[in-house]
């Protein structure tokens, strides 16, 4: 955005405005003055770097809007993570060298939305969803020149490791780089498991231990892949059924007078058989968990 379209908010307008189209303007105005001389302090002191980890904690935070089904928070959520967009747009802006802004972001968002669904904006035909990927796949490699460079070059770069996992493999599946069935896959779980079993006589500091323990993440991985579970919604299940289940176990222990810092390792098991027992006889579905 350029000055002259800054300057067609005054701050009056910036606090006032209520006309649902001129939003997005407003947003974009509001950001400008904050980074202006006599704007915000803490605003003008922040950088593409500074600001990093305050973009991962938004999405993380909307993220978990998401899965606790709140609508009102997620519409904050997602205000949050729009004003970490607005924020690294105006510092593009500033910068001669990066020289973009908002509506060049937008721009080329469309661009890419439109050039990556043929299927919709052109004459090629996608006749499910998986085929839809397997293109989109293709026009970005195209677009990225990188048919000549290893497939998986720059897959799922600065994703969490979990995550870059399940993307990998993922990728990978689709040349047919796959076990045929399941079992395949449980086998090599089994296989892993033994091998780092083998490492128990090594201390923890040796390489290998953290080898055999990634390679055995790294299949599981996997296999919740080919049975359709994402891996991180898998693992924030498990941690929250053991957040819940340890929380009441704590509850199971004061009630007879123990403490954590108290109880015995028979103590522990025990309290933590009451809360699974309660569990599955008040939700019966549970009793395999």
């Amino acid at each position: 955005m350029n000055a002259e379209t800054h300057a067609t908010m005054n701050d009056n307008e910036m606090i006032h405005c209520s006309e649902p189209a001129r939003q997005i303007e407003r947003a974009i105005a509001i950001m400008h003055r904050l980074r202006a001389p006599g704007g915000c302090p803490w605003d003008a002191q922040q950088t593409h770097e500074s600001l990093i980890p305050n973009l991962i904690e938004e999405c993380y935070e909307c993220i978990d809007a998401i899965r606790e089904q709140d609508a009102a928070h997620l519409r904050e959520e997602l205000g949050d993570v729009l004003l970490q967009v607005l924020f690294h747009a105006e510092l593009a802006q500033e910068n001669r060298e990066e020289s973009f802004n908002m509506h060049d972001v937008a721009r080329d968002l469309c661009d890419k939305m439109v050039r990556r669904h043929p299927h919709v904006f052109g004459d090629t035909v996608a006749e499910d969803a998986e085929a839809v990927l397997t293109r989109w796949d293709q026009i970005k490699r195209r677009e990225r020149h990188s048919e000549r460079k290893p497939y998986l070059h720059d897959c799922g770069k600065g994703l969490p490791e979990l995550l870059r996992a399940a993307k990998l493999t993922t990728k990978a599946a689709k040349v047919g780089f796959d076990w045929d069935t399941h079992t395949g896959v449980i086998d090599k779980v089994r296989e892993e498991l033994m091998e780092v079993g083998e490492t128990l006589p090594l201390p923890d500091d040796d390489p290998r231990v953290a080898e055999e323990l990634g390679d055995l993440l790294f299949t599981v991985v996997n296999l919740c892949r080919r049975r359709g579970v994402n891996p991180e919604v898998a693992l924030h299940s498990a941690n929250q059924k053991f957040l819940r289940r340890f929380s009441e176990m704590e509850e199971v222990l004061a009630a007879v007078g123990v403490t954590l810092q108290n109880a015995t390792l028979a103590d522990f098991e025990r309290a933590w058989n009451v809360v699974k027992t309660q569990e599955h006889t008040n939700h019966p579905a549970a009793r395999q968990a």
